[in-house]
């Protein structure tokens, strides 16, 4: 049996409990990608700033580079700070991203900032530490380590942001969870039972999937929702699942 097979919702939406999480709705997803995205990008400019400074130390042009880079971070900043970013980067010559695409680069590149700083901080006391032999034989070792963990961490946040997006409806009068991305429905009536568990602003909804005949019941076993639509997909469960009373 498959409850996926029909995703189209209702006619009148306005019979559906609907919502959507993701980077502009929810700051747990947005703060996730953020950070995710900007270690990436911290991690390139760091190198690609090292490589720059060490060629240039040739020439003796490394504080040129410092200063190129500097302004950047400042100009990066105060966009960022603007409460107008949109009408100030319509003053280049060239085309820039708006709305949504304009605030999702904000986030990344305000994350990189805030990566990158961390990672600096990391590497300045490794080399410290290092110098003034004050760990021994470990020298810059752990922090080192620590600055490189970013790199998994931010993986992970990457993993977890799109874990904890979701995108649908539930139908209180049919019994019928929507979701949108990807399209899938799910017939309440074929769940036994629902375990929650809060994660930040979300809830992880368990679904318990009847097997009427022991046939299999496709279907996803955990959905992500905010948390007035898990309690009423748990309380329409619980109403469909309680024994009568005699």
């Amino acid at each position: 049996m498959d409850v996926d097979a029909d995703a189209d919702a209702p006619a009148d939406p306005d019979d559906l409990l609907q919502w959507r999480r993701d980077a502009t709705t929810s700051r747990s997803i947005r703060l996730l990608w953020s950070l995710g995205v900007g270690t990436f990008f911290a991690v390139i400019t760091i190198i690609v700033f090292w490589r720059l400074y060490d060629l240039t130390g040739q020439i003796g042009g490394q504080s040129v580079v410092v200063a190129l880079f500097a302004a950047i971070l400042v100009t990066i900043l105060a966009l960022a700070a603007s409460d107008d970013t949109a009408a100030h980067l319509e003053r280049l010559p060239f085309s820039t991203p708006s709305g949504t695409a304009l605030q999702r680069a904000a986030d990344a590149a305000l994350g990189a900032i805030a990566m990158g700083a961390i990672i600096v901080t990391l590497m300045g006391i490794g080399r410290y530490v290092s110098q003034n032999n004050l760990l021994g034989d470990l020298g810059a070792g752990p922090f080192t380590g620590l600055a490189a963990l970013t790199i998994p961490l931010a993986l992970g946040a990457l993993v977890c942001s799109s874990f904890l997006e979701s995108v649908g409806a539930f139908d209180p009068d049919e019994g019928v969870l929507y979701l949108y991305e990807p399209e899938q429905a799910i017939d309440l009536s074929v769940i036994r039972s629902v375990s929650t568990r809060s994660v930040g602003d979300a809830v992880v909804v368990s679904l318990d999937y009847a097997q009427p005949g022991g046939q299999y019941v496709a279907g996803p076993r955990r959905v992500v929702v905010p948390p007035a639509i898990a309690a009423e997909i748990e309380a329409y469960v619980d109403r469909k699942t309680k024994p009568p009373e005699a």
